[in-house]
C-alpha cells in the first residue's frame, strides 16, 4: 500500500527542441528511466515540453498536433510498468479546441489534463492567437496526494477582469502540493521576479510550490531553468542550477497539513555572470540545434568581435571556431597584432585574408556610372559591405554559420556595419550595449560559466580591453569622434528603449538635449537596418525583436517639450448604462 505521508517527485530541468517531438519524447523516457532507479512516485517537466516552446504557430498544424498526441499516448502506455507518473506538458485538442494542456500518465493510461487558463499575449508571448483559454480546475491525484497543476501564466497575473484565479481555485478544492510547470525566459533580474511572484502564490495559498523551468535556447530566446521549490512557510526547500540541465529528485514527507523537502541550492549568478552564460547557452543551442558544424567570426581586433570569439569557443569548443582577419589600408598594426593574441589565446583556427584587390574592385566598377562625383560614405563604406560579402561566401563554401558581431548601442543608431555586423546567420551580443561588452569582456577573463569549452584565465587581450574603439570607415576617427562617450549614449538608449521615456524625461534627468534629441533621430532612422539584422540572444525585458514593433514609415518624433496635461473638461462621459458617449 503506498504511504501517503511520501511522495518522492524528480524535477526534470531538460532542454528539449520545438518540433523534435520523437527527440522529447525520448527524453521524457530517459528521465523517467533514471527517475525510477531514483525510487520516484512521479516525474515532472517543463510546458509544452512534449511540443518544445514556444512553438509559435507550428502549434496549428494538425499533423504536429498529432505527432504531439501519440506521443503523449505512447508514453502513457509505457507507464503501465508501476513506475513513476509522468506530469509532461503538450498541446491537447479537444471538442475542436487547441489547448496549451499538462497531462497526467499513469497506470497506463492518460489519468489526468490539466489546460492554461491565463494565456500570455504581452512581449514575446503570444498564446491568445494559438490556444483557447482552459477553465480554472481541481487538483490531480499522484499516488494518495492532491496536487495543484497552474500551468506557467496561471501563477504570473494579478487579479483582474480577464485573469482566472487558479491558484485559489487549486487551494480551496484541497490541493496538497502546487506544480508549475514553466517556459520562462531568461531576462536580466528575472530571477528574482520569480521568487517574488512565487512567495507571493505561497503567501496566498499556503501550499507549497514546485517551480520547473525549461533550459537551453530557441531562436532569439533563452531559457535558464533556475527552477526551484518553496514550502508553504516560503523558505527555499530547492534550487537548482542556471543554464544546464538537471535531473533532480526530492523526497516529500509530511506531517499534519504541512509538506516539506529538502534539496541542493545552487548558487545564483550575477547578473553579468547571468548574461554571458545565457549568450553562450544560446549560440550553442542555435547552432546545434539547427545542425551547423562550427561558427565563422570575422576578428577585426576589437572588443566586439573579442567578445564573440570568447562566446563562440566557450559555447562550441575552439575546433568548431574559425576566425578570419580581413585588412585593408585602414587596418591599424596594433590590430592585427590584438586579433592574433586573441586567436592564440583561445586556441581558435585564425587566418588574414586582406581585402584591399576585392575592394579596389568594386571602387572601379563603382567609378564608371558616377564619374564626377567626389568620394563620400558610399566609398568609405565599400570595405566593410567588402568583408560582409567575403564572410558570407566563406560561410557557404565551408557550412559554417557565420556570427555577426554588432552591439545594441551601435545596431540601435545604425552604426553597426563593419565586419558583417549586421548579416550572418546569429549575433551572440545583439542585446548588450557596448558599457555591457566592456564589463563582460572583463568579467570573462577572471571567470567562466559552469560547462564553458574555453580556456580558463585571460582569453581577451587587455589591449582590446583599454583601447578606444576605433571605426575603419571613418578613417580611424574614433567612434566616440562622431557619437557621445557609450556611458552617456547607453544610459539615453536604455531611457529610450527598455523605458519608453518622453525626451523631456531624459533631458531633466542630466542629459543634453542637443545629444538626446540626436540619439532619438538615429534610433527612429535605424529601424529599417534593425529589421534586417541577424537573430540574436535576448538579455533584456526588451529589445529589437518581436516585442518592439515600431513602424518604419513613421513620421512622428518627441520634439521634447513637456508632455501637454489631458484636458478632462473636453470629454463627455457615457452614462452607466448607455453605450455612446452621448447623452
Amino acid at each position: 500500500m503506498t504511504d501517503s505521508r511520501q511522495l518522492i517527485i524528480t524535477l526534470a530541468q531538460l532542454n528539449p527542441i520545438v518540433g523534435d517531438v520523437d527527440g522529447n519524447a525520448a527524453k521524457a523516457r530517459d528521465a523517467r528511466a533514471r527517475a525510477a532507479a531514483a525510487g520516484a512516485d512521479l516525474v515532472v517537466f517543463s510546458e509544452l515540453f512534449i511540443a518544445g516552446y514556444p512553438p509559435e504557430d507550428l502549434v496549428l498544424k494538425p499533423a504536429f498536433q498529432a505527432a504531439c498526441r501519440a506521443a503523449v499516448e505512447a508514453l502513457a502506455r509505457e507507464t503501465a510498468d508501476g513506475g513513476p507518473a509522468l506530469l509532461i506538458g503538450t498541446p491537447w485538442v479537444d471538442d475542436g479546441k487547441l489547448y496549451n494542456a499538462c497531462a497526467l500518465l499513469d497506470g497506463g493510461r492518460i489519468a489526468a489534463l490539466r489546460f492554461k487558463a491565463n494565456l500570455p499575449n504581452y512581449g514575446v508571448f503570444d498564446e491568445k492567437r494559438v490556444f483557447a483559454r482552459g477553465p480554472a480546475a481541481g487538483p490531480v491525484t499522484v499516488r494518495g496526494v492532491r496536487i495543484g497543476v497552474p500551468i506557467c501564466e496561471d501563477t504570473w497575473m494579478e487579479e483582474s477582469a480577464d485573469y482566472e484565479n487558479v491558484v485559489e481555485c487549486l487551494a480551496e478544492t484541497g490541493a496538497e502540493i502546487l506544480i508549475v510547470p514553466n517556459g520562462s525566459p531568461y531576462a536580466r533580474g528575472k530571477a528574482d521576479i520569480r521568487l517574488s511572484m512565487a512567495v507571493a502564490r505561497v503567501t496566498e495559498s499556503d501550499l507549497p510550490l514546485v517551480y520547473l523551468n525549461q533550459v537551453g535556447g530557441q531562436d532569439e530566446l533563452v531559457f535558464d531553468g533556475a527552477s526551484f521549490v518553496l514550502h508553504a512557510d516560503r523558505t527555499l526547500a530547492a534550487q537548482l542550477p542556471a543554464f544546464e540541465e538537471s535531473l533532480t529528485t526530492l523526497r516529500w514527507t509530511r506531517n499534519g497539513d504541512d509538506w516539506r523537502c529538502e534539496g541542493p541550492i545552487a548558487s545564483p549568478l550575477g547578473d553579468d555572470e547571468a548574461d554571458y552564460a545565457a549568450c553562450v547557452l544560446g549560440l550553442r543551442d542555435y547552432v546545434g540545434k539547427n545542425g551547423f558544424p562550427g561558427v565563422l567570426i570575422g576578428i577585426s581586433g576589437g572588443i566586439d568581435s573579442a567578445l564573440c570569439a570568447a562566446i563562440a569557443v566557450d559555447a562550441l569548443g575552439a575546433e568548431r571556431v574559425r576566425g578570419v582577419m580581413l585588412p585593408f589600408r585602414f587596418t591599424a598594426q596594433a590590430s592585427l597584432d590584438d586579433a592574433a593574441r586573441l586567436a592564440a589565446a583561445l586556441g581558435f583556427g585564425y587566418e588574414t585574408l586582406p581585402i584591399a584587390a576585392a575592394v579596389n574592385g568594386f571602387e572601379e566598377i563603382l567609378a564608371a556610372p558616377f564619374q564626377g562625383l567626389a568620394r563620400d560614405i558610399t566609398e568609405e563604406n565599400l570595405q566593410a559591405r567588402t568583408r560582409g560579402v567575403l564572410l558570407m561566401a566563406l560561410s557557404n563554401k565551408s557550412g559554417a554559420m557565420l556570427v555577426t558581431t554588432g552591439n545594441k548601442s551601435e545596431m540601435s543608431v545604425g552604426y553597426a556595419t563593419l565586419y558583417g555586423d549586421m548579416n550572418g546567420g546569429f549575433n551572440p551580443i545583439k542585446d548588450l550595449y557596448k558599457t555591457q561588452v566592456f564589463r563582460l569582456s572583463r568579467l570573462r577573463n577572471g571567470w567562466k560559466p559552469s560547462g564553458a569549452r574555453g580556456p580558463s584565465g585571460e582569453v581577451i587581450p587587455d589591449e582590446i580591453i583599454v583601447r578606444p574603439p576605433t571605426a575603419e570607415l571613418r578613417d580611424n576617427q574614433l567612434d566616440q569622434d562622431s557619437l557621445p562617450p557609450y556611458d552617456i549614449l547607453d544610459g539615453i538608449l536604455e531611457r529610450l528603449v527598455e523605458r519608453e521615456e518622453p525626451l523631456a524625461a531624459i533631458v531633466a534627468a542630466g542629459f543634453d538635449r542637443d545629444i538626446v534629441a540626436r540619439v532619438d533621430q538615429l534610433l527612429n532612422v535605424a529601424e529599417y537596418k534593425r529589421r534586417q539584422a541577424a537573430p540574436g540572444v535576448k538579455v533584456t525585458a526588451r529589445n529589437f525583436g518581436r516585442d518592439r514593433r515600431y513602424p518604419i514609415t513613421n513620421r512622428f518624433r518627441d520634439l521634447g517639450h513637456p508632455l501637454p496635461a489631458p484636458d478632462d473638461s473636453l470629454v463627455t462621459r457615457a452614462g452607466r448604462g448607455s453605450v455612446t458617449y452621448d447623452e
